[in-house]
């Protein structure tokens, strides 16, 4: 076999050596094997500089700067928001990518895919509840990142448009988390979706509102075509949009470079692209090495949130035919919720956020100081505390403990054991539930109420009074009982017309590993007249609660170890014995 004479002149594995060298200098994109361990070691580059190559010549870096202005680079002045919030979108899609492929968006196969991705996919709840707490982390994050922008006065020249394309942004993350809502096809997701959209209707004209409302659900009510727009606005649409706008942003950040702390420059300079020699932080290896480090701490931070107590809810389906109660929308719409309970739809759900959105957009003309400084803009610092101030009024207003109430009993049994969601009861699940009647009032309060001879009889019946059930006996239970006596207690506070309330829980033993709970509330009007609240509920000894998992009741894993533990339970279901 003849050798080639170049490599006769340096032997075999010196050429092995430089083939090795060459193959990691094409895939870093011009840095040497020599150079990486330079950076290694934190030496400084060679004259030209090597490190600036990548820059140029790959794919993923030619966007980035190549070196920074180290007053960026602290931690501290941009928390690395926009980082984040980038790193974040990326993460939805890869796990949004895996999450389809067991999904179907019709309503026949949404709900039941989703079981199936929870009970039988391997990593299936894993993926989910990353997917969902990724998508609540990047609201949480652009928002902050737009606060911290207004807040160190960044929009003004020569980043207007840069801000411009911020504030959308902002809106299509939050349409793009809205859009996902939907998807599971569950009450929740149902009701807060037809809430949402039902505001269209308020667009005037009539014909214009209707048509609106028609194009987004497809059909006067939400159904297959509805939830297929939404799929396809979650999946395609919104993130394409995302993307055009995020390169657009970008492209401005590049052009005029991060604006440096305030106290740094003249008031009306920019220099931000005016950096000394001195002053220059190469993106490799420093700030490299930042961000990546940054990124696997936030990587780590979601997986053991996600693996110890994040849960991604899934209430029971979506049934057009029953509205529970309180639904809510995405806590970044509360303050949406809050607008529509004091006003109507159009002035609250269209006009009031269109203002507010043209004058966030125009924000940096609107603001015609040309100082940065804080001590310099305190109209526009004291307005956006205020601005905040307000959100966080309005947002209290969307939740359900304000202005919509139900019938007290109603309430009370509501916060207790909600019709959606896990609740208090299901968190301390069946095992600390034990069979029998027990009162939430003691015996002294029951004879004040009652009178001596029926709270005897009543007593008399089996009923176990408040002041025989013990801490030490069950903890989880008397929780129970403590809890639903503190709900009739603030409902007597609330209503004049809710007096002498006393509640009883029932735990029946309906059949084998099956309870049932009913909750009775005893009362007199504000008449005067005895009134009485039944409301059941049925819980499995086996039922997985998903939100139980990191909280209180893992009373399924020692389950699984009974009978021959877990490799005789999947040797009983495949038929091995």
């Amino acid at each position: 076999m003849a050798v080639q004479p170049e490599t006769q002149n340096k032997g075999f594995f010196n050429t092995i050596l430089d083939l090795a060298d060459d193959t990691f200098t094409r895939i870093t994109a011009g840095i040497s094997a020599g150079e990486f361990r330079k950076m290694l070691r934190g030496e400084p580059p060679g004259r030209p500089n090597p490190r600036l190559r990548p820059h140029s010549d790959s794919f993923l870096l030619h966007i980035k700067p190549s070196y920074y202005h180290e007053s960026v680079t602290r931690f501290t002045h941009t928390f690395r928001l926009g980082l984040l919030s980038t790193y974040l979108f990326i993460l939805e899609t890869i796990t949004g990518a895996i999450l389809m492929i067991w999904y179907a968006p019709t309503p026949e196969r949404a709900y039941t895919d989703m079981i199936r991705l929870l009970s039988n996919v391997p990593l299936g709840q894993f993926m989910r509840d990353m997917h969902r707490l990724g998508a609540e982390l990047m609201v949480a994050i652009v928002t902050a990142h737009m606060v911290r922008a207004y807040l160190t006065g960044s929009y003004k020249p020569p980043r207007q448009f840069t801000w411009f394309t911020g504030v959308i942004l902002l809106v299509v993350t939050l349409f793009l988390s809205f859009s996902g809502y939907l998807l599971p096809w569950d009450q929740l997701a149902l009701w807060a979706v037809t809430i949402g959209t039902s505001m269209a209707e308020a667009i005037p004209p009539k014909v214009v509102g209707d048509t609106v409302n028609l194009l987004a659900r497809g059909a006067p009510d939400i159904g297959s075509s509805g939830l297929l727009r939404f799929y396809l606005l979650h999946v395609l649409f919104l993130p394409l949009i995302l993307i055009l706008f995020f390169f657009v942003h970008y492209y401005k950040v590049v052009l005029y470079g991060i604006s440096l702390p305030a106290q740094e420059e003249e008031i009306g300079e920019d220099s931000a692209k005016k950096v000394p020699a001195d002053r220059r932080v190469y993106f490799l290896p420093d700030v490299f090495l930042d961000e990546t480090s940054f990124l696997l701490s936030v990587t780590a931070i979601m997986v053991v949130w996600v693996a110890t107590y994040f849960q991604a809810p899934l209430e029971s389906i979506a049934n057009p035919q029953s509205t529970p109660l309180h639904t809510v929308a995405p806590w970044y719409f509360y303050w949406l919720q809050g607008l529509l309970k004091i006003s109507d739809k159009f002035i609250s759900g269209v006009l009031l956020p269109g203002v507010l959105l043209v004058l966030l957009m125009g924000i940096p003309y609107l603001d015609p100081n040309p100082s940065r400084r804080i001590k310099d803009r305190r109209v526009a610092i004291i307005s956006g505390v205020m601005a905040g101030v307000v959100m966080i009024i309005w947002s209290y207003m969307g939740t359900p403990q304000y202005a919509v109430q139900g019938a007290p009993p109603i309430e009370v049994v509501q916060e207790i054991m909600p019709e959606e969601g896990a609740g208090l009861v299901r968190e301390v699940g069946y095992k600390h539930l034990p069979n029998g009647d027990f009162l939430t009032v003691d015996t002294d309060t029951l004879v004040r109420y009652l009178g001596e001879e029926d709270a005897q009889k009543l007593l008399d019946s089996g009923v176990v009074p408040m002041d025989n059930i013990h801490d030490e006996d069950d903890p989880e239970f008397a929780e129970v009982m403590h809890e639903f006596a503190a709900g009739i207690s603030e409902q007597q506070e609330r209503d004049a017309n809710f007096n002498n309330v006393y509640g009883i829980l029932h735990v029946i033993q309906d059949q084998p590993h099956l309870k049932r709970l009913d909750w009775e509330i005893n009362y007199l009007s504000g008449e005067g007249e005895s009134d009485k609240f039944v409301r059941s509920f049925w819980l499995h000894e086996d039922a997985l609660y998903w939100e139980q998992y990191a909280r209180r009741d893992l009373s399924f894993i020692s389950r699984l170890t009974e009978d021959g533990g877990v490799l005789g339970s999947m040797k009983n279901l495949l038929g091995l014995e």
